[in-house]
């Protein structure tokens, strides 16, 4: 009976022994951010289709384990591109993705846990040299930097995510463009000159609106003039004239009137006294 115990305890020891050694084959645990596939190296390969979540998992000594991280990465990218005219330009990118989460498995049998460089990268650098071929410096510099920009996020978002690819791109940000200072200072001249140009124009504009508006006003006036004078005639005048000196009249001080005593008939207001 002892014998049998102590049979039963080298056993249990030697399996403890063994669970020791191979415990970090036997057990993975996963965190959060983090995905897993197996490779069954006696059975069907590289598991597609199974992915394993963040937690603890129990996996067969012999089978192979690969972990990703499928939390968002950046990238950041510095090369030379030539524009439309072939001329050298400088561009710094940084670019933000992560892998589709369920479709690891084809992208570790596309590309393997390298595909970073393998994939992400080449093809940022191959779109950005692409579009910005398809416009001058100036036009990438200064006039059409933020449709460059837009077309090279677009078309990179595209190529990542074919289902051969299985990457989202989440933003992409074109962070310095250096071109030669030769060509810099020719751009950056023209550019003011258009801009001086612009003021000069628009100082002119302004110059004609306020002539236009002194013009409008002067014939509204003369006008105006035109239609009080026609409206004045003697009769009319010698009205008014009367109405003024009626209230004249009821004033407190004392004066003297005399009725016709201008030529036109009027009333004539000779003095008075406070």
């Amino acid at each position: 009976m002892e014998r049998k115990i102590k049979s039963i305890a080298i056993i249990v020891g030697i399996v403890i022994v063994v669970i020791i050694a191979f415990s970090s084959m036997l057990f993975v645990t996963l965190q959060p951010g983090e995905k897993a596939i197996i490779f069954r190296k006696f059975g069907s390969g590289l598991d597609k289709d199974n992915v394993m979540s963040a937690g603890f998992h129990i996996v067969a000594p012999w089978n192979e384990i690969y972990v990703y991280d499928v939390k968002e990465q950046k990238v950041d990218e510095s090369m030379d591109v030539l524009d439309k005219s072939g001329l050298s330009i400088h561009v710094d990118v940084s670019v933000r993705f992560y892998p589709l989460h369920g479709k690891i498995g084809q992208l570790h049998e596309s590309f393997g846990l390298d595909y970073v460089q393998k994939l992400v990268v080449p093809e940022v650098r191959s779109t950005v040299r692409s579009v910005m071929g398809r416009y001058t410096a100036e036009e990438i510099y200064s006039t059409k930097r933020k449709e460059v920009e837009t077309n090279i996020i677009a078309e990179t978002e595209v190529v990542l995510a074919q289902p051969a690819n299985n990457i989202h791109m989440t933003a992409l940000l074109i962070r310095s463009i250096i071109l030669p200072a030769q060509i810099k200072g020719a751009i950056e001249s023209k550019l003011q000159q258009e801009q001086e140009a612009l003021a000069y124009q628009y100082k002119l504009d302004k110059e004609k609106s306020e002539a236009e508006r002194k013009r409008i006003a002067a014939e509204g006036e003369s006008k105006a003039n035109q239609i009080i004078n026609s409206s004045l005639t003697p009769a009319l005048l010698k009205m008014r004239g009367i109405e003024a000196t009626l209230k004249l009249a009821e004033s407190q001080n004392s004066k003297v009137i005399v009725v016709g005593g201008n030529g036109d008939g009027l009333p004539l207001i000779l003095g008075g006294n406070q």
